[in-house]
């Protein structure tokens, strides 16, 4: 989570949905994911945790229950494929979900191959992982980290030069999740023409918090006006979709009654949302699930709600190899 400006909507039209879509390879549709749910009885909802506040054994023990996805960030000099971390999420059945910020990195750079030894890297480790991993590539692109100078020509090259090595070094290990801020930067391009492409991607995703109160400059926001209008653009892409970073600020509402709201939103209003992950840590405002009991309570109450898959069910979408279903 970066972004901490004024909440305003900002999303691209459905018009440009549909020339980025066309321009690209056939995409799936949300019925052929919904194929996935087939045997899983009611569960089908992975949650995802950022473990910022305890530790993952602690946090998992109150729980009472292991979330299906591990969220954690590298910078673009680590080794991440490597990190024991990985090799402990694979050993407990979570799916890392590895953030990969090319903080201080040109994109120039990556397009013309001045990166590729980092990258092939980083892709032949892939393929020696046990089970697949989620890899966010520089998201909230169109955000305040702008990767790429907000040039979004550059971004989908550099994007596409990446996926391309780990397509062919990765094994299927990788799936690549494409997640764009909720909302865009003020006078730079909207989300969807950073898309690069049906081929290039196995998941969207969206990053949105509930900044509550406690600064003038933001509005409560429901579960739902965080995520909606992002997510009528990506519906479009016919792709699972996970909500990569979210958490709720406790001033100005009911952040229990908040969490408790997650479960039926996805249900009636974001069917295509299969993922959802918690950026449990005191940042910005405080993110915790433990900010309060009534909000822990809430929180583990969906942990181990019936529609959420635990790590050690492995949801089907999670298992999959990768790329550009």
């Amino acid at each position: 989570m970066r972004t901490i400006g004024r909440i305003t909507a900002a999303v691209a039209s459905l018009a440009v949905v549909t020339t980025v879509a066309a321009g690209c390879a056939a995409h799936t549709t949300s019925t052929d994911h919904d194929a996935a749910r087939v045997g899983t009885s009611s569960a089908h909802i992975a949650l995802g945790m950022y473990y910022g506040d305890r530790s993952l054994a602690a946090t998992n023990k109150a729980l009472g229950t292991t979330p299906a996805i591990h969220l954690t960030y590298f910078d673009w000099a680590s080794d991440w494929s490597a990190d024991p971390v990985l090799a402990a999420d694979a050993r407990r059945g979570q799916t890392s979900l590895v953030n990969w910020e090319p903080f201080d990195v040109d994109f120039h750079d990556i397009v013309a191959g001045e990166y590729d030894d980092v990258i092939t890297e980083q892709a032949e480790g892939a393929a020696a992982l046990t089970n697949p991993v989620l890899l966010d590539f520089a998201a909230e692109m169109n955000e305040e980290e702008g990767w790429g100078g907000h040039d979004p020509e550059l971004y989908i090259a550099a994007w596409r030069h990446v996926h391309d090595i780990f397509a062919e070094k990765a094994a299927g290990k990788v799936q690549w999740v494409w997640a764009p801020n909720n909302t865009d930067s003020e006078g730079a391009p909207t989300a969807i023409e950073y898309y690069p492409g049906s081929h290039y991607v196995d998941w969207t995703g969206i990053d949105g918090y509930n900044w509550g109160t406690s600064d003038d400059d933001f509005d409560w926001q429901s579960f739902t006006s965080v995520f909606r209008d992002t997510y009528r653009v990506l519906h479009e892409l016919g792709k699972p979709i996970i909500i990569g970073e979210t958490a709720s600020d406790e001033v100005g509402g009911d952040k229990a009654k908040w969490i408790r709201d997650i479960i039926p939103t996805l249900e009636t209003t974001f069917p295509d949302i299969e993922a959802v992950v918690w950026f449990d840590v005191e940042k910005e405002r405080d993110w915790r699930i433990r900010s309060s009991s009534r909000a822990f309570a809430a929180f583990r109450q969906l942990a181990n709600d019936p529609s959420v898959v635990p790590a050690d069910r492995r949801h089907p979408l999670l298992t999959e190899r990768a790329s550009g279903r």
